[in-house]
């Protein structure tokens, strides 16, 4: 008896460290993907950009294969974040690494996206003085800025898949983060997803293939949010009361 519990006791200490490992990988994969987002929608430092470096197709097929590469990441995001699939998934992965395994999925999906990325060079616009260059950098790094924000001032652990398998490791509960509203929610139901409008859409030089990329990325975000909301709705009886009294993206001046 005394050998069988202590069997089960390093049993469950193994899964717990592999528990760990498992979100502490996915956390950095999903971090070392953001970082290259960045690069990849400025155009720079990484050897592929959303413009250059990619394989090269004619312009339709070019087009054809980045609508259905940002398809999948939708498919992937919206399928994995439903509470039915959730629910589901559960009973195959343990309910303390859903979050993780969720992270761990985008991040595949993202990779994959910037793999594949077929670029369309033709030039949409072109900014060409200095200063309104300078201008729409700063607005591009300020939407990267408030993304990256926006994770803390929620629950940056939570959101990314570590706090669920830390209340795993000190033997407590799962139980889903309160409904709160810090500031920058006071003012914008979805601040995070405000920051990605001017990080997708502000660019000195948006060629065809960066502006299929924003237009894309941002219908899918206006598709998101509203399902998103239908979810935090059910789950949370005082979100309705919230959303009425808060705008969706654009702050009132009053």
């Amino acid at each position: 008896m005394t050998n069988s519990r202590q069997s089960r006791t390093a049993a469950a200490s193994r899964f717990a460290l592999l528990s760990a490992c498992y979100a502490v990988a996915a956390y950095l994969g999903f971090l070392a993907i953001s970082l290259y987002a960045v690069g990849f929608v400025a155009g720079a430092v990484v050897p592929r950009t959303i413009d250059s470096g990619g394989p090269r197709s004619n312009t339709a097929t070019a087009a054809v294969i980045d609508v259905l590469l940002l398809a999948l990441f939708a498919v992937q995001h919206t399928t994995m974040a439903r509470p039915a699939f959730k629910r589901r998934w559960t009973r195959i992965v343990p309910a303390h690494l859903e979050r993780s395994t969720f992270v761990l999925a985008a991040t595949a999906v993202l990779a994959l996206v910037f793999w594949q990325w077929r670029p369309i060079p033709a030039v949409v616009w072109q900014v060409d003085a200095g200063a309104a260059r300078f201008v729409l950098w700063v607005v591009f790094a300020a939407g990267w800025a408030l993304v990256v924000a926006m994770t803390f001032a929620v629950d940056h652990l939570d959101f990314l898949g570590l706090r669920q398998v830390g209340l795993y490791l000190r033997g407590l509960a799962q139980t889903p983060p309160a409904f709160r509203h810090p500031l920058p929610y006071r003012l914008v139901r979805h601040p995070m997803m405000v920051g990605f409008f001017p990080a997708f859409l502000a660019a000195p030089t948006m060629t065809a293939g960066h502006l299929l990329f924003a237009l894309l990325s941002c219908g899918y975000i206006l598709f998101g949010v509203r399902l998103e909301e239908h979810d935090l709705a059910d789950a949370h009886p005082e979100y309705r009361a919230y959303a009425a009294a808060t705008p969706r993206f654009v702050p009132r001046p009053w």
